[in-house]
């Protein structure tokens, strides 16, 4: 990752006449738009980090930061009111044209799925604004189906963390436990401020237990900061509850897919953990199969979070990921082999031995 930087700009968007954003501007005032989409962890409710600039060259690019509706410095803090997918890809758009970028060179999912998981939302606006991104780098592949949630707050990641399952399914009755995520959705919005910060801080907690391959007490630390666990937890069950406010499926859906991909050949790399218990990779294998051009790089070492150290790695050399699309992307403009690229690539599974790097 590239030294820290401070951002040159910090500002406030306001979107509504109820939200306001927070954006930051780093790195190379005159150089190529960076937009980042981002959540801290588990989607919306965190906010960006000092630590995300990192990620991209400061010499090369003008990057950009900001927090989701309710999330980080974004205000009202942890609201749910007009907080909803569209809202959020609405909310990106205005953005982009305050800040006066023509299209997102890069449109990030880096820490977390965000939902919204950055990946549901980078997917989202990709689909809503066909032509407006040039590239896509997806992190760890989330899209908000129901058996998406139900291995991770039912059934499934319960069978590998089972001590820290205990703690996270302790607030709910038993007799509500069919149903974990709607049985949290109460305690989340409940008048008893005691009542729901414990429920803020066992929710955040069992994702912070699961997003590295090796438990890091530090993330599971933060689960017990009473503000970022309420806003988290909240906001991030809320889009749960709702399903996403989409279809079940509907970003994984040929049509949409082909919105953002057949006429603008829209350049998509995505970095994923093989034992991502947050983001399981079947996500990942179901994205690839739709929309066989992208280019899927799979780290055999490491789970959820962008921070570990062969997804960070892959995450910052982005720019041999994206020479080596192009290469691949030759055939069709030399020779209309379309149909043969498309075969090439939809068999591209790129595992990478972080020893090997």
């Amino acid at each position: 990752m590239y030294p820290p930087i401070s951002p040159y700009k910090v500002d406030y968007l306001k979107v509504s006449p109820l939200h306001t954003l927070y954006y930051e501007l780093s790195g190379n005032e005159n150089g190529t738009p960076d937009a980042q989409l981002f959540s801290y962890m588990a989607g919306p409710g965190g906010g960006c980090d000092e630590k995300d600039r990192s990620f991209f060259n400061p010499e090369k690019y003008k990057i950009v930061l900001f927090d989701q509706r309710g999330s980080g410095k974004s205000t009202p803090p942890a609201s749910l009111e007009d907080n909803t997918t569209w809202d959020l890809v609405k909310d990106v758009e205005k953005l982009r044209e305050h800040l006066g970028i023509d299209k997102v060179a890069r449109l990030w999912r880096l820490l977390g799925k965000l939902m919204l998981h950055g990946s549901t939302l980078a997917l989202a606006y990709s689909e809503s604004h066909p032509g407006k991104v040039k590239t896509l780098v997806l992190r760890g592949i989330f899209t908000l189906r129901r058996s998406e949630l139900n291995f991770f707050y039912q059934e499934g990641a319960s069978h590998l963390f089972p001590e820290a399952w205990e703690e996270f399914i302790a607030p709910i009755p038993e007799a509500e436990r069919k149903d974990i995520v709607l049985a949290y959705h109460a305690q989340l919005n409940s008048v008893d401020n005691e009542v729901r910060l414990r429920a803020a801080k066992a929710w955040s907690t069992w994702e912070m237990w699961t997003s590295k391959l090796y438990v890091d007490p530090d993330y599971v630390a933060r689960a017990a900061e009473d503000d970022w666990a309420n806003a988290f937890a909240k906001i991030e069950n809320h889009y749960f509850v709702n399903a996403g406010f989409m279809r079940d499926g509907q970003l994984l859906e040929k049509q949409e897919i082909d919105k953002m991909h057949v006429l603008f050949l829209l350049m998509t790399i995505v970095v994923q953990g093989r034992y991502d218990i947050v983001c399981p990779i079947t996500t990942a294998h179901a994205l690839k199969k739709v929309f066989p051009e992208l280019e899927l790089h799979i780290v055999p070492d490491a789970g959820h979070s962008a921070r570990e150290p062969g997804i960070a790695k892959l995450l910052v050399e982005v720019r041999f990921l994206c020479l080596s699309y192009f290469l691949w992307l030759i055939p069709v403009f030399l020779q209309g082999g379309g149909q043969i690229c498309r075969f090439m690539r939809s068999n591209l599974y790129i595992s990478a031995d972080h020893n090997d790097r």
